[in-house]
C-alpha cells in the first residue's frame, strides 16, 4: 500500500475471524487454528488506543509461549500486539488464551 504495510500468513489460536461481521468469533468445535485475515497496520502520531470495541491480540512467532526477558517480562517468542475489533470484552478472549501464531509446528 502507499500507507503502511499488510500482514498475512498469521494463524489465530483460541479464535476465528467472522470474514462477513469482521470482528473476533467463537472458535468452531475441533479447530485449533485458523488463518488471519490480512491485516493493514497504518501509522498514526500520538494515536490513543479505544476503551472498547478491540482486543489487543498478541502475535507470537511459534505456538512456544514460554521463556521471559528481563527487561520487558515478555516471552522471547514475543513480536507485537495488534488491536483486533471485537464485540466482546477483552477479559473474554484473554481467558481463552487468544493469540496470533506466526509459525504452526506441523
Amino acid at each position: 500500500p502507499n500507507v503502511g504495510c499488510y500482514i498475512h500468513g498469521l494463524f489465530l489460536e483460541g479464535a476465528r475471524w467472522d470474514a462477513a461481521a469482521g470482528l473476533l468469533a467463537e472458535s468452531r468445535p475441533k479447530e485449533l487454528y485458523t488463518e488471519m485475515a490480512v491485516i493493514w497496520l497504518v501509522p498514526e502520531p500520538n494515536r490513543k488506543p479505544p476503551e472498547s470495541g478491540s482486543y489487543l491480540c498478541p502475535i507470537y512467532k511459534t505456538l512456544t509461549r514460554a521463556g521471559t526477558l528481563s527487561t520487558t517480562g515478555h516471552s522471547t517468542n514475543y513480536v507485537i500486539a495488534v488491536e483486533i475489533p471485537t464485540d466482546k470484552p477483552e477479559k473474554h478472549w484473554i481467558k481463552r488464551g487468544t493469540a496470533l501464531i506466526c509459525a504452526l509446528d506441523f
